[in-house]
């Protein structure tokens, strides 16, 4: 019995020795997170589709979708947005009334079991990370600023300190507007830094591998996103972070590019055209900060099926008409934007998948430099943008006028630096449309769109 107790207690030795061998990663170097995303992002989102309802199975049936049929074209993330850690959340709103949270014992949200059940035992959104993980794909999460009015109510204790609790962090102040589940954190507070630390140690432990947080850009919580800059590098985990919703303040570009991979310009983009015209109008600040690492955010793509259990209307194909649905991903893919697909994946048409994988336009997304926009005058808008591998200028033009009858937009092909014939590629449908010296000119319907290859 005694040689019995020894081996056991050697064991447990040897076990406590390689718990306590293992060390946390090395914190990133500042400014290391600029590597992390050097081509827009691209994924899917559940928001437009399930609002703040989504469960697992819809969760890994667009990630099989992506893996199937997407991820050779570089979509690869697959992101939970908001709420995944209530019971009893709702479509077309929020269940602001009775929610019931799930939360730690340090304050920090839980995956709800009854929508998520690979989370039961405390395990979190580890099995869910590992199922998308082993598809080849990356999986990313949605949370709020700032610290859960429960963990504040039940002060319960901030892990990583000496007695620290809850309520000494926080502040009513600046309280998100219209959703209360969180209070503001006192930046400066002693315990700050270690909570938003122990919110993304735990995701690390998760696998995390992008985040998006919510109510940080309008109006811009500038310490808060510096504590959470802080508590990604030193978590040791390369997660991308994505802040939202906007507008984001021009003013405060320069900081934010410095601590956040993406960032919203404007608040949710839904399929009707003045969404798309209003992001026209937002986006022409941003030009100069298109930059590998960190990226203006045009918002989730609401194409394809959307409202399953959504936010806005009912459940519908997109309301964009054709047209319309080119001019958008057309912009998206010009400008550079992160891609996050709104509609349910497994409910695509052919024509929804055909303007996720066109090579051509994918190869202009990941790979040009230089975007900026021409002019935009009477409706007519031209961008444009250079390949440095391969020296091929894009061009966009939009007519986002009304006019009844299609209305020529002209180029003068010396602003893009073509002082020469050039062949002309219609990107969309891959067609060779001649060549064109001098200036270039397409007639183009109300609310249409061209993109085109312009090659010496």
């Amino acid at each position: 019995m005694k040689t019995v107790n020894f081996l056991l207690a050697m064991l447990t030795l040897a076990v406590l020795s390689s718990c306590q061998s293992e060390k946390k990663p090395e914190a990133f170097a500042k400014g290391e997170f600029k590597t992390w995303a050097q081509t827009p992002p691209m994924g899917w989102n559940s928001w437009d589709c399930y609002g703040p309802t989504v469960e697992e199975h819809e969760v890994k049936a667009n990630a099989d979708y992506m893996a199937d049929n997407l991820k050779e074209f570089g979509w690869e993330y697959i992101v939970v947005d908001i709420r995944w850690f209530v019971e009893n959340d709702k479509a077309g709103g929020y269940n602001q009334t009775d929610p019931r949270y799930v939360i730690d014992e340090y304050g920090r949200y839980q995956p709800a079991v009854n929508r998520f059940p690979s989370a039961a035992g405390g395990k979190g959104f580890k099995e869910l990370a590992d199922y998308i993980h082993s598809k080849g794909l990356k999986f990313g999460i949605h949370i709020m600023r700032g610290i859960p009015k429960v963990a504040v109510e039940q002060k319960l204790p901030i892990k990583g300190t000496d007695a620290i609790t809850a309520d000494q962090i926080y502040t009513t102040e600046l309280q998100c507007q219209w959703l209360r589940d969180n209070y503001t954190i006192l930046a400066d507070r002693p315990g700050a830094q270690e909570y938003y630390n122990s919110l993304f140690d735990l995701y690390a432990d998760w696998e995390i591998d992008f985040i998006k947080i919510d109510d940080l850009s309008r109006p811009y919580h500038q310490a808060e996103i510096e504590l959470i800059r802080k508590a990604i590098d030193q978590c040791g985990r390369p997660i991308v972070l994505s802040t939202s919703p906007g507008e984001t303040p021009i003013e405060a570009a320069g900081h934010v590019e410095e601590h956040a991979n993406m960032w919203r310009m404007v608040d949710d983009v839904w399929d009707t055209w003045n969404h798309i015209t209003h992001l026209m109008d937002i986006s022409q600040k941003w030009y100069p900060y298109i930059a590998p690492g960190t990226w203006p955010d045009c918002d989730m793509i609401p194409l394809g099926r959307i409202s399953i259990r959504g936010e806005r209307g009912e459940d519908r194909m997109s309301r964009l008409t054709t047209d319309e649905q080119y001019t958008l991903m057309t912009l998206f893919t010009v400008f550079r934007s992160p891609l996050m697909f709104g509609g349910d994946l497994p409910s695509n048409d052919e024509f929804t998948l055909s303007l996720l994988t066109n090579e051509d336009v994918l190869k202009m997304h990941r790979e040009s430099t230089g975007v900026r926009q021409l002019f935009r005058e009477d409706g007519k808008v031209a961008i444009t943008s250079r390949n440095p591998n391969t020296g091929d200028v894009y061009l966009a033009l939009f007519n986002i006028s009304d006019r009844e009858t299609p209305v020529d937009i002209s180029v003068d092909l010396a602003e893009l630096g073509l002082d020469t014939e050039c062949t002309v590629t219609d990107l969309w449908s891959g067609e060779d449309l001649g060549q064109a010296s001098g200036t270039f000119s397409q007639p183009l319907a109300a609310h249409a769109s061209g993109l085109f290859k312009l090659s010496r």
